[in-house]
């Protein structure tokens, strides 16, 4: 999928100068990120467990100084410029946040019904997404708050206290609405009550990008063919909206083979946590598993006009550096708990 993605950014770059160095840059992280994986699938998952309260400081800190600094010199900000690469510290907290939750979850899992507990798991992700609200980053944001809620009722939420979050989970969009961004808020209500006459600002991307799909047809247009990527129609098509460039240079037919290789590698992460040989790792897979799952999801999702517009990537396809070495260390990590799932034997 790796590999397929850096094909596709080749393809959706459509001859853009300015972006002509991001396959060679997608490609050395694609490198970087499998000797990731390897070292992380060395590594004993349980050392991460020792470990998680000091990574959790650490990422804080930095997501802390980068909304400041942000905030003071350019209004807001998400990546840290080392003058070679950008990095962006949020897409490292996710799997931060899948450590530290699994080993509070892990630890604490007696007290699950106990909702003082379960209140100071919500504090611990707050700690980290704060900073990223205030980037301001609402995506990013709501992919941690379900790896949390989904690793909070794997970990044996009692039913009622679930009644109790579904209930807030949907007052919350109504009491979060005024606070969002002017920008957030529009993609919010040009999603429910959409425009039928525009054809430009915001309801542009979508409409292109529905295009692009519609015109792929069974078998697309061939690679390097697509007519709505190469004339420039379709914008972002290399980050947000590259499942929208597969579907027309590869059709439906590719399409759907791209969301099963997703869905295999989502099972594959689920088998790990079912076989793990304990909570803790079968937590972590659990929230690998969601993270690649809900990002595939509402990115698919709004490429087809289900969900409003979001900037987050397909998971392995799109354009981001920070990104794909996220995700690829959290397979590693699902690597080492599945490779000790079984005691060894001498």
């Amino acid at each position: 999928m790796s590999i397929f993605g850096i094909t596709m950014i080749r393809s959706a770059i459509a001859g853009n100068v300015d972006l002509e160095e991001a396959v060679q840059r997608q490609i050395i992280f694609a490198m970087i990120g499998f000797v990731v994986i390897f070292i992380a699938s060395i590594i004993d998952y349980h050392l991460w467990a020792s470990v998680s309260r000091p990574l959790y400081l650490i990422t804080a800190i930095f997501l802390g100084a980068l909304t400041i600094a942000g905030q003071a010199l350019y209004g807001s900000a998400r990546w840290f410029d080392t003058g070679v690469i950008l990095i962006q510290p949020s897409e490292i907290a996710k799997i931060v946040v899948i450590l530290v939750l699994a080993e509070f979850f892990s630890r604490n899992q007696e007290k699950i019904g106990n909702l003082w507990w379960v209140g100071q798991s919500l504090l611990y992700t707050l700690g980290i997404v704060i900073w990223i609200l205030l980037q301001p980053n609402l995506s990013t944001s709501l992919v941690i708050l379900v790896i949390w809620f989904s690793l909070l009722w794997a970990s044996g939420l009692r039913l009622s206290h679930l009644l109790i979050f579904v209930a807030g989970g949907v007052t919350l969009p109504f009491v979060a609405f005024p606070f969002l961004e002017e920008y957030q808020q529009r993609r919010i209500l040009n999603f429910l009550f959409p425009d039928p006459t525009a054809s430009y600002g915001e309801n542009y991307n979508i409409q292109q990008a529905l295009i692009s799909i519609g015109s792929g047809g069974w078998f697309g247009k061939g690679y390097f063919q697509g007519t709505q990527i190469h004339l420039r129609f379709l914008k972002v098509r290399w980050s947000d909206f590259i499942f929208s460039g597969t579907a027309e240079e590869f059709g439906f037919v590719g399409s759907v083979i791209l969301m099963l290789l997703l869905m295999f590698v989502v099972y594959r992460c689920l088998r790990a946590a079912r076989l793990s040989r304990d909570t803790y790792g079968a937590l972590i897979c659990y929230g690998v598993a969601v993270l690649l799952a809900f990002q595939g999801f509402v990115n698919i999702g709004v490429n087809l006009k289900l969900l409003p517009a979001t900037g987050l990537p397909l998971p392995f396809i799109s354009y981001g550096g920070s990104s794909l070495l996220s995700l690829l260390l959290g397979i590693g990590l699902v690597e080492s708990v599945i490779i000790r799932h079984k005691s060894l034997e001498f």
